[in-house]
Order: C-alpha cells, then sequence, then structure tokens
C-alpha cells in the first residue's frame, strides 16, 4: 500500500512537508480554512500523487496528519474528526500573531500537551516545529549521509512516534527522542535547538542585516543527532518560551 499524508495548513512549513512528501512517494492531500479550489495553482504546481481536500475528506484519506496552522486555532480542530489519528504538531505560539491566550503557561504545560488536550482522542506527537521553512527543504537528505540533520520527537503514545519517527527518515532526517509531551517544551521558542542552528546562527548575537537579508539564500548547517541531543540538554524551561515575530525574516512568519 502506498503511503499517505494528510497536511492541514497551506502555509509554508505545511508546503514544504507536502514537498518533501511527494519527493519521498508519499500520495498527499492538503487542505485550509477557505477551500480545495484556492490551492489549485500550488497541486498543478507539484508533481506527483498530491490532492486539495476539505477537512473532512482528508479524515477519510489518512491516519496521519501533519498541522501546520496558527496556534491559536488549535481549539478549531474537530475533535471528533481527528480521532484515532496521528496528528503531528508543528504549531509554536506566536503571541504577536496569535494573541494572548490564557492557557499558555510555557514554565507549566507544553503547547503540544495543549494540543493533546483538546484532540483527547488523537495521539498527538510534537515534531517539525523547530526549523525554518527555508532550510526544512534544503537540508533534506538520504538515509545514510554524512550531511543529514535531526529533529527533535515527542510523544505520549510510542507507536505514533515511531511512526512519525518513519516519516521523518523517508522525508529526509534523523530523529532524537526527546520524551514524552510534557518534555517537548526543549525545543519551543527561545531553546538551542529552535531555528538557529539549522540556519546557522547564534541564537545569542543579534542578526545583522546580512543575515536577514540572506535569510532565503542561506544553506543551512547540518544539525546532526549528536548536536541535536546537546542542544535539547542545555534548553532552559521559563515562563515565556514563545515565537517573535520580526527575529527571523518576516517572509517566516509561519515558523
Amino acid at each position: 500500500m502506498q503511503k499517505a499524508i494528510g497536511i492541514i495548513g497551506s502555509g509554508m512549513i505545511g508546503k514544504q512537508v507536502a514537498k518533501l512528501a511527494l519527493d519521498a512517494g508519499y500520495k498527499v492531500a492538503i487542505c485550509n480554512s477557505r477551500s480545495p479550489e484556492t490551492l489549485a495553482e500550488f497541486v498543478t504546481s507539484l508533481k506527483g500523487d498530491i490532492r486539495a481536500l476539505n477537512l473532512e475528506s482528508m479524515a477519510n484519506f489518512t491516519d496521519m496528519l501533519v498541522v501546520a496552522i496558527p496556534f491559536e486555532a488549535y481549539t478549531k480542530l474537530p475533535t471528533k474528526l481527528l480521532a484515532g489519528k496521528i496528528v503531528i504538531n508543528t504549531m509554536n505560539y506566536y503571541p504577536q500573531r496569535d494573541g494572548v491566550m490564557q492557557e499558555v503557561r510555557t514554565d507549566v504545560i507544553t503547547t503540544s500537551e495543549l494540543v493533546q488536550r483538546h484532540l483527547v482522542n488523537s495521539r498527538v506527537v510534537r515534531a517539525l516545529n523547530n526549523v525554518d521553512f527555508v532550510r526544512l527543504l534544503s537540508l533534506a537528505r538520504a538515509a545514510g549521509s554524512k550531511e543529514r540533520s535531526a529533529l527533535p520527537v515527542a510523544a505520549d503514545d510510542e507507536g505514533a512516534k515511531a511512526a512519525v519517527v518513519k516519516f521523518l527518515d523517508d522525508i529526509g532526517y534523523d530523529a532524537v527522542d526527546m520524551g514524552v509531551l510534557k518534555d517537548s517544551w526543549r525545543s519551543e521558542p527561545t531553546t538551542p535547538v529552535y531555528v538557529s542552528p539549522y540556519w546557522g546562527v547564534d541564537k545569542n548575537k543579534p542578526l545583522t542585516a546580512e543575515q536577514i537579508e540572506g535569510f532565503m539564500s542561506a544553506p543551512g548547517c547540518v544539525t546532526d543527532k549528536d548536536k541535536v541531543r546537546s542542544l535539547l540538554a542545555a534548553a532552559i524551561r521559563h515562563d515565556k518560551m514563545f515565537g517573535m515575530l520580526g527575529q527571523y525574516d518576516t517572509r517566516s512568519k509561519r515558523k
């Protein structure tokens, strides 16, 4: 049986995951908050088995879904429709975009735990949230490559985690297990493993004008499993683990 993946959200991350999945031989379905017709141009621009569906049809298309929408919309995800599904949570909280959300207390509960609390009958996996959309595409490498990067993964369900690790492997990435969802704060915005190492910038130094200007063309840096493990171990938890729009190029607002 051919592998299949559904993508909820047609922003920067969602579209890049669609491209990677197609290259890996997956059947792909993608949806947005408008209608399948609004995705026609994107779908026809790609080679492979990709289609635009509404959310109801996508729920019948596959049991593994990537959610790549603004975090403020997570409570709009239909709980019954996604029951039993593996839900890959890429969402990060940006107060400037998402508004003040009183339930977000990053020193007490992770954003992925909030998503799992809402999608009570789904199997939520935290992944694909800590790399920017440009490097997500450009750093993907075949298994066995010495230039292969890794991404952290967390889930309460070990079977779901294993399935997502396999998906990451298929699309070009190794995985580092960072534990259960309560441990997923280690890959949240402001942590050492978030965006900076893949882009190749020092998160502790202000970005230069040249770095910001070159965001779209920077080749990125290989961030292998050993490096990811060390970055995860160096993370410090606090109460403002939020993304900041404007910290990176304005075209990266989905990440």
